[in-house]
Protein backbone atom coordinates (compact mmCIF):
# COMPACT_ATOMS: atom_id res chain seq x y z
CA UNK A 1 0.00 0.00 0.00
CA UNK A 2 1.25 3.72 -0.92
CA UNK A 3 1.35 6.83 1.15
CA UNK A 4 -0.14 9.14 -1.35
CA UNK A 5 1.97 12.25 -0.98
CA UNK A 6 1.22 16.16 -1.73
CA UNK A 7 4.16 18.49 -1.59
CA UNK A 8 3.39 22.36 -1.04
CA UNK A 9 6.02 24.57 -0.91
CA UNK A 10 6.52 28.12 -2.78
CA UNK A 11 10.10 27.17 -2.04
CA UNK A 12 10.58 25.30 -5.28
CA UNK A 13 14.05 23.48 -3.84
CA UNK A 14 12.63 21.85 -1.11
CA UNK A 15 9.65 20.66 -3.17
CA UNK A 16 12.38 18.78 -6.06
CA UNK A 17 14.57 17.52 -3.11
CA UNK A 18 11.99 15.82 -0.94
CA UNK A 19 9.97 14.36 -4.85
CA UNK A 20 13.33 13.31 -5.56
CA UNK A 21 14.03 10.77 -2.82
CA UNK A 22 10.56 10.44 -2.27
CA UNK A 23 9.98 8.86 -5.82
CA UNK A 24 12.68 6.30 -5.12
CA UNK A 25 11.11 4.68 -1.99
CA UNK A 26 8.32 2.29 -2.87
CA UNK A 27 5.60 2.76 -0.16
CA UNK A 28 5.60 6.31 -1.26
CA UNK A 29 3.60 7.89 -4.26
CA UNK A 30 3.67 11.79 -4.98
CA UNK A 31 -0.03 12.60 -5.94
CA UNK A 32 0.50 16.58 -6.53
CA UNK A 33 2.50 19.44 -5.83
CA UNK A 34 1.49 23.01 -5.41
CA UNK A 35 3.23 26.64 -4.55
CA UNK A 36 0.82 28.53 -3.03
CA UNK A 37 -1.89 28.95 -0.47
CA UNK A 38 -4.76 28.57 -2.33
CA UNK A 39 -3.54 25.10 -4.46
CA UNK A 40 -2.50 24.45 -0.29
CA UNK A 41 -6.06 24.36 0.86
CA UNK A 42 -7.81 22.86 -2.70
CA UNK A 43 -5.26 19.92 -2.54
CA UNK A 44 -6.02 19.18 1.22
CA UNK A 45 -10.49 19.32 0.12
CA UNK A 46 -9.29 16.55 -2.98
CA UNK A 47 -6.70 14.52 -1.62
CA UNK A 48 -8.92 12.41 0.14
CA UNK A 49 -6.57 9.95 2.93
CA UNK A 50 -3.34 11.16 1.26
CA UNK A 51 -0.54 12.92 3.86
CA UNK A 52 0.16 16.89 2.28
CA UNK A 53 3.77 18.90 3.27
CA UNK A 54 3.21 22.11 3.50
CA UNK A 55 5.77 25.09 4.26
CA UNK A 56 4.52 27.75 7.40
CA UNK A 57 6.04 30.18 4.57
CA UNK A 58 2.58 29.54 2.99
CA UNK A 59 1.03 31.44 6.26
CA UNK A 60 -1.81 29.22 6.06
CA UNK A 61 -4.57 29.91 8.86
CA UNK A 62 -4.22 26.44 10.90
CA UNK A 63 -7.10 26.44 12.46
CA UNK A 64 -9.06 25.92 9.37
CA UNK A 65 -6.51 23.88 7.46
CA UNK A 66 -7.00 21.72 10.05
CA UNK A 67 -10.55 21.70 9.77
CA UNK A 68 -10.20 21.07 6.05
CA UNK A 69 -7.62 17.87 6.51
CA UNK A 70 -9.84 16.37 9.00
CA UNK A 71 -12.76 16.78 7.06
CA UNK A 72 -11.27 14.80 3.87
CA UNK A 73 -9.61 12.67 6.54
CA UNK A 74 -5.78 14.16 5.31
CA UNK A 75 -3.17 14.38 7.74
CA UNK A 76 -0.96 17.48 7.70
CA UNK A 77 2.84 17.76 7.61
CA UNK A 78 4.22 21.15 8.76
CA UNK A 79 7.92 21.95 7.42
CA UNK A 80 9.06 24.85 9.20
CA UNK A 81 11.55 27.31 9.05
CA UNK A 82 14.85 27.43 11.22
CA UNK A 83 14.18 28.68 14.95
CA UNK A 84 10.28 28.98 14.01
CA UNK A 85 8.62 27.81 17.32
CA UNK A 86 6.49 24.38 16.77
CA UNK A 87 3.72 25.34 19.57
CA UNK A 88 0.97 26.38 17.59
CA UNK A 89 0.99 23.38 15.12
CA UNK A 90 1.42 21.21 17.92
CA UNK A 91 -1.71 23.06 19.38
CA UNK A 92 -3.82 22.40 16.64
CA UNK A 93 -2.52 18.98 16.25
CA UNK A 94 -1.01 19.08 13.12
CA UNK A 95 0.54 15.79 12.73
CA UNK A 96 3.76 15.99 11.86
CA UNK A 97 6.50 18.61 12.28
CA UNK A 98 10.05 19.10 10.45
CA UNK A 99 12.16 21.67 9.93
CA UNK A 100 13.63 22.90 6.17
CA UNK A 101 17.01 21.41 7.69
CA UNK A 102 15.51 17.88 8.11
CA UNK A 103 17.66 14.81 6.76
CA UNK A 104 16.74 12.81 4.39
CA UNK A 105 16.01 9.55 7.01
CA UNK A 106 14.63 11.85 9.34
CA UNK A 107 12.09 13.29 6.34
CA UNK A 108 11.39 9.54 5.99
CA UNK A 109 10.98 8.45 9.58
CA UNK A 110 8.01 11.44 10.09
CA UNK A 111 6.27 10.45 6.74
CA UNK A 112 5.83 6.68 7.68
CA UNK A 113 5.22 7.71 11.22
CA UNK A 114 2.23 10.25 10.13
CA UNK A 115 1.15 7.69 7.70
CA UNK A 116 0.88 4.83 10.29
CA UNK A 117 -1.56 7.06 12.17
CA UNK A 118 0.69 8.68 14.64
CA UNK A 119 2.36 12.62 15.19
CA UNK A 120 5.99 13.28 14.91
CA UNK A 121 8.02 16.54 15.43
CA UNK A 122 11.70 16.57 14.94
CA UNK A 123 13.85 18.19 17.68
CA UNK A 124 15.62 21.13 17.07
CA UNK A 125 19.28 20.77 18.06
CA UNK A 126 20.04 22.12 21.12
CA UNK A 127 23.91 21.76 21.26
CA UNK A 128 26.01 23.82 19.26
CA UNK A 129 28.02 20.70 17.69
CA UNK A 130 25.72 20.14 14.97
CA UNK A 131 25.23 23.81 13.78
CA UNK A 132 29.28 24.07 14.11
CA UNK A 133 29.63 21.26 11.99
CA UNK A 134 27.41 22.10 9.49
CA UNK A 135 29.27 25.65 9.36
CA UNK A 136 32.65 24.57 9.42
CA UNK A 137 31.26 21.74 5.91
CA UNK A 138 30.41 25.36 4.45
CA UNK A 139 33.41 27.20 5.60
CA UNK A 140 35.81 24.63 4.26
CA UNK A 141 33.83 24.35 0.83
CA UNK A 142 33.72 28.55 0.71
CA UNK A 143 37.82 28.21 0.50
CA UNK A 144 38.56 25.96 -1.70
CA UNK A 145 36.08 27.80 -4.23
CA UNK A 146 37.37 30.66 -6.42
CA UNK A 147 35.68 34.23 -6.90
CA UNK A 148 34.59 32.95 -10.43
CA UNK A 149 33.23 29.77 -8.88
CA UNK A 150 31.19 31.58 -6.32
CA UNK A 151 29.62 33.89 -9.04
CA UNK A 152 28.23 30.61 -11.15
CA UNK A 153 27.06 29.53 -7.90
CA UNK A 154 25.31 32.46 -7.12
CA UNK A 155 23.40 32.83 -11.03
CA UNK A 156 22.94 29.36 -10.90
CA UNK A 157 21.10 29.57 -7.48
CA UNK A 158 19.01 32.37 -9.65
CA UNK A 159 17.86 29.94 -12.20
CA UNK A 160 20.23 31.10 -15.10
CA UNK A 161 20.94 28.12 -17.12
CA UNK A 162 25.00 27.46 -18.38
CA UNK A 163 24.56 30.09 -21.64
CA UNK A 164 23.40 32.95 -19.56
CA UNK A 165 25.80 32.23 -17.03
CA UNK A 166 28.46 32.11 -20.03
CA UNK A 167 26.56 35.39 -21.24
CA UNK A 168 26.77 37.17 -17.71
CA UNK A 169 30.07 36.34 -17.40
CA UNK A 170 31.71 37.19 -20.50
CA UNK A 171 32.51 33.27 -21.32
CA UNK A 172 32.42 30.58 -23.39
CA UNK A 173 29.32 28.00 -22.46
CA UNK A 174 32.09 25.06 -22.80
CA UNK A 175 34.54 27.02 -19.98
CA UNK A 176 31.05 27.24 -17.75
CA UNK A 177 30.61 23.81 -18.03
CA UNK A 178 34.32 23.19 -16.97
CA UNK A 179 33.81 25.35 -14.25
CA UNK A 180 30.94 23.26 -13.19
CA UNK A 181 32.84 20.21 -13.30
CA UNK A 182 35.05 21.93 -11.11
CA UNK A 183 32.59 23.22 -8.49
CA UNK A 184 30.83 19.47 -8.71
CA UNK A 185 34.46 17.84 -7.57
CA UNK A 186 35.30 20.27 -5.05
CA UNK A 187 32.01 20.54 -3.32
CA UNK A 188 31.30 16.83 -3.55
CA UNK A 189 28.09 16.90 -5.54
CA UNK A 190 26.62 15.20 -8.80
CA UNK A 191 24.82 18.12 -10.61
CA UNK A 192 23.30 21.44 -11.04
CA UNK A 193 20.17 20.68 -8.18
CA UNK A 194 22.83 19.01 -5.53
CA UNK A 195 25.03 21.95 -5.69
CA UNK A 196 21.84 24.19 -4.84
CA UNK A 197 20.65 22.57 -2.10
CA UNK A 198 24.11 21.80 -0.51
CA UNK A 199 24.43 25.86 -0.90
CA UNK A 200 21.20 26.48 0.87
CA UNK A 201 22.11 24.08 3.79
CA UNK A 202 25.47 25.75 4.37
CA UNK A 203 24.91 29.55 5.63
CA UNK A 204 28.59 30.34 4.97
CA UNK A 205 28.55 29.28 1.34
CA UNK A 206 25.26 31.03 0.74
CA UNK A 207 26.24 34.06 2.05
CA UNK A 208 29.58 34.10 0.09
CA UNK A 209 27.74 33.76 -3.28
CA UNK A 210 25.79 36.93 -2.00
CA UNK A 211 22.10 35.37 -1.38
CA UNK A 212 19.84 34.49 1.22
CA UNK A 213 17.42 31.61 1.19
CA UNK A 214 14.45 34.41 0.43
CA UNK A 215 16.35 35.30 -3.08
CA UNK A 216 15.61 31.94 -4.31
CA UNK A 217 12.54 31.05 -3.35
CA UNK A 218 11.33 30.55 -6.95
CA UNK A 219 14.08 28.88 -8.44
CA UNK A 220 12.66 26.59 -10.90
CA UNK A 221 13.25 22.29 -10.24
CA UNK A 222 14.87 21.69 -13.29
CA UNK A 223 18.19 22.65 -11.66
CA UNK A 224 19.05 18.48 -12.38
CA UNK A 225 19.59 19.90 -15.90
CA UNK A 226 22.67 20.74 -17.37
CA UNK A 227 21.52 23.59 -19.06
Amino acid sequence: MHLRIVIADNFAMFRAGLARFLVIEDDFRIVGQCDDLPRLCKSVETSNGAIVVFASSLKPILPELVRLAKANDVRLVAVLDRLESPEPYVRHSVEGIIYRDVSQVEALKCLRTVGGGRKYVQQQSKGPSEHLDSDMVGERARERLSRKELQIIGLLLQGYKNKDIAEELKNSEQVIKNYLRSIFDKTGVSDRLELALFTLHHRPLLDAVGLSEKHVKGIPSGLAKSA
